[in-house]
């Protein structure tokens, strides 16, 4: 398998993860961050230069992190 197509099964999983949670996932969009209390928006871009967050997580309409979808088993390296 690609590696785009692991990543691909990463986010359904973050998805799924996200969603039983608690948190709402969607679409950037599709995005009302008055929705719920937990707000996730996938592929958010950033600012210029700097792509995009794989899921931007909002609280109470606020920033409050994002989560970068890798393949499965991947290990992340802060060099």
């Amino acid at each position: 398998m690609s590696p785009k197509g692991d990543e691909r099964e990463a986010r359904e999983l973050i998805d799924r993860l996200l969603t039983a949670a608690g948190w709402v996932v969607c679409d950037m969009g599709q995005q009302n961050l008055s929705a719920h209390r937990g707000v996730a928006i996938r592929e958010f871009p950033l600012n210029t230069g700097h792509g995009q967050a794989d899921y931007q997580l909002y609280v109470d309409g606020k920033a409050a992190g994002v989560v970068e979808a890798k393949k499965i088993g991947a290990t992340l390296d802060w060099r």
